[in-house]
């Protein structure tokens, strides 16, 4: 199943995307794709039934919010591609680098990105998100699967010389209004296992900036969150961006930063297309 949270005459609702239509399944009763994930199978047959009775819309013609509205956990996945951590200067980690981001820095789908006053240094960062569906503690790799819900696409929209300030990336990866989230969520039973195997690629004004597969990240779905459960308790809903592959705009020489007037997508095989316009801070 492919859910969305959407905006349609001024009130916020979860839709069923089929093709290139949204079906209302808001009288399910879900806010939004935490929601469902905290309900598990029984949540995900009520949306299903809503859904067949509920109205449809041209997927056009909705305004998508994000999938979830503010995680308990949104936690990052820095170097797992190992082209990237190269082209960076690292080497090739043996432990992932985490980092989280904070709510105030996610935005929905086709809304700006805020390239801020004090940079130039904006960046792009395509990304398969995971979205948790059973909690847990421990868990073991063999079984991490078993605790997703499922994907979406992630922009890690980065101002890299904050990043760079410190070895702490904090500043650098939370500036408001730069952390394109969504629009979609793909239920995990419409992917392969750990939505390995899928193309993932950044264009910038239409030009391929990154394309890569998410079979190249070195911590897998399973290994991270197993590693993750280590020291923290999952929540449904909480999500988890499983890092970038080569070819961001840092690397590149001359480097090619995002400014205002550009439009930046995300696109991975089986879940869609996450596609926002760049704008200047106010």
């Amino acid at each position: 199943m492919k859910l969305i949270v959407f905006t349609k005459d001024g009130a916020t609702r979860l839709g069923v995307v089929e093709g290139d239509s949204v079906a209302d399944a808001s009288a399910a009763g879900f806010a939004d794709v935490a929601a469902v994930a905290a309900g598990g199978a029984a949540a995900l047959d009520k949306v299903a039934a809503a859904a067949a009775q509920g109205a449809k819309h041209a997927l056009g013609d909705v305004t998508p919010a994000l999938p979830v509205a503010r995680p308990s956990k949104f936690v990052c996945v820095g170097l797992n591609y190992a082209l990237h951590a190269r082209e960076g200067g690292h080497e090739i980690p043996t432990y992932p680098s985490f980092f989280l981001r904070f709510p105030a820095s996610l935005v929905a789908a086709e809304a700006p990105v805020i390239r801020p006053k004090c940079s130039e240094q904006l960046d792009y960062e395509c990304e398969l998100a995971i979205v948790i569906g059973k909690g847990g503690r421990h868990i073991a790799e063999k079984d991490a699967l078993g605790h997703v819900f499922g994907y979406t696409m992630f922009n890690d929209v980065s101002v890299r010389d904050f990043q760079r300030k410190t070895s702490q990336w904090t500043p650098g990866k939370n500036f408001d209004g730069t952390g394109p989230l969504g629009p979609v969520v793909v239920t995990a039973d419409e992917l392969p296992p750990g939505a390995s195997g899928l193309r993932i690629t950044t264009r910038v004004n239409g030009n391929t900036m990154q394309d890569s597969n998410t079979e190249d990240m070195i911590f897998s779905t399973q290994r991270t969150i197993a590693l993750l459960s280590e020291f923290t308790t999952l929540e449904p809903g909480d999500v988890i961006a499983t890092g970038t592959p080569s070819g961001v705009a840092h690397a590149r020489k001359p480097p090619a930063w995002m400014k205002a007037g550009d439009i930046v997508e995300v696109e991975i095989d089986g879940i869609g297309v996450l596609r926002n316009p760049i704008v200047d801070e106010a």
